[in-house]
């Protein structure tokens, strides 16, 4: 039979985002002497090690954004000849998928999946319309559909979201149960009194994440609660603008830009609050994970119904509404209890374990054959 099936995941790199979390969680949980994870990328990323470690291989292509639009088509289409092997193509790369799975489909590649994790493209008009024609072609070399969330469907396969599986984004829940004395020492290795009202985030600094409206909301929030700071775990694109904004405004000595952290299970347990004010999501894997660790998230509206756990952690407000916003920070500041109901993500289907039985289901039942004779599976891969 020649081992595990190994699906192949498309993601531009490796790196600590919501969607690269998940692929590490379910490689992580998944039964790896049945399936196999590789990845093809465009750069390093953290995880490179540990997916080798793990036994799956990193292949790289380049990013279309060094070579251009006709040199990246090419270099799909090259990479697919030469592995046209693989059974499974996974993509992530919401609209780009189209590109990656229409090379697949040219490699005869069976199995082509198109992942939806956002509700909308990054970057300016052009690069929308850019990802837009791209996406253009995901219904016709898709042969399966995956997303996030309803909302993150509806966005990638209009007309056709019912059809998609919705697979949570899955948490090692254990890893986020609170713990005080992980919040004690967290506070003394920040240099953060235990009086002192925590404002937490984590994301990428891109204009989806919208930093500029939380140091902004922040810097009203001082004006109420002057004994507060605002912790922000990760790195990107805008990180440097905001930390000149915070500059400007007074409050630097107050913000606290931390980097990307392998630690976040810990990280939150330092929280007081957690704010996420996105211009727009799919299903973020953080607020799932703020809410095992039992932390009041104060979110856009712009962000799906959905990610609420149902345990009363979870309160949406308007982006036009900042003083909205501070009003349910110092509400949520309020709450001193961190616990939940014991096994309240695992009943939402929020349990990595649970994403990664299903996701083996996924995988595996294209390739199942009953043979009714001995009323034994064999796995044709």
């Amino acid at each position: 039979m020649g081992g595990p099936l190994r699906i192949l995941h498309v993601v531009a790199n490796m790196n600590r985002g919501g969607a690269e979390t998940l692929l590490m969680n379910l490689y992580r949980n998944i039964d790896r002497t049945r399936i196999q994870f590789d990845f093809l990328t465009c750069k390093e990323g953290v995880f490179d090690e540990e997916i080798r470690s793990l036994g799956g291989n990193v292949h790289r292509i380049p990013h279309i954004t060094d070579v251009g639009h006709s040199k990246y088509l090419h270099a799909l289409d090259q990479f697919f000849h030469m592995h046209a092997y693989y059974k499974v193509v996974h993509s992530h790369m919401d609209k780009m998928s189209g590109f990656v799975l229409r090379a697949a489909k040219r490699a005869s590649i069976p199995v082509r999946i198109a992942h939806s994790h956002n509700t909308r493209s990054e970057g300016g008009l052009a690069a929308r319309l850019y990802k837009w024609y791209a996406g253009t072609h995901v219904r016709s070399a898709a042969t399966h559909n995956v997303a996030c969330s309803t909302e993150a469907a509806r966005w990638m396969f209009p007309g056709r979201e019912k059809s998609a599986l919705i697979l949570q984004n899955g948490i090692a829940c254990e890893q986020f149960a609170f713990s005080a004395e992980t919040r004690a020492r967290m506070r003394q290795e920040l240099g953060i009194p235990d009086d002192c009202l925590v404002i937490g985030h984590v994301g990428r600094f891109n204009h989806q994440k919208n930093h500029a409206q939380l140091i902004s909301i922040f810097h009203a929030l001082q004006q109420t609660v002057s004994r507060s700071v605002l912790l922000l775990a990760g790195d990107g694109p805008l990180r440097q603008e905001m930390e000149q904004k915070a500059k400007e405004l007074g409050i630097d000595a107050k913000v606290k830009f931390l980097g990307i952290r392998s630690d976040v299970s810990c990280l939150l347990q330092a929280f007081d609050v957690f704010v996420f004010p996105s211009h727009h999501e799919g299903l973020p894997v953080t607020l799932v994970e703020a809410q095992a660790a039992g932390l009041p998230c104060i979110i856009s509206d712009h962000i799906t119904t959905e990610v609420d756990m149902g345990i009363h952690l979870v309160k949406f407000f308007s982006l036009k509404n900042e003083a909205g916003c501070v009003k349910e920070i110092l509400e949520a500041a309020k709450q001193r209890s961190r616990k939940i109901p014991s096994g309240i993500l695992a009943i939402k289907g929020y349990d990595i374990h649970q994403t990664a039985l299903r996701a083996a289901e996924y995988y595996l039942t294209p390739f199942e054959v009953k043979h009714e004779d001995t009323n034994r599976v064999y796995a044709h891969v």
